[in-house]
């Protein structure tokens, strides 16, 4: 299954990796590694990415 949050990110005014992590609650490293599909986040993690796009 791909993702598609770097592509979200650039579509919402190019929202940095670390924003991204901020408002969601997580590292940079986790955003990096769940764009690179090293890490699957969890069901709670995913809804609060979701809620931000």
């Amino acid at each position: 299954m791909h993702n598609h949050i770097k592509t979200l990110r650039f579509l919402c005014g190019e929202m940095t990796q670390q924003a991204l992590a901020e408002r969601v609650g997580v590292s940079r490293q986790t955003v990096i590694a769940i764009e690179r599909n090293k890490y699957s986040p969890s069901l709670e993690t995913a809804f609060r990415i979701a809620r931000v796009f």
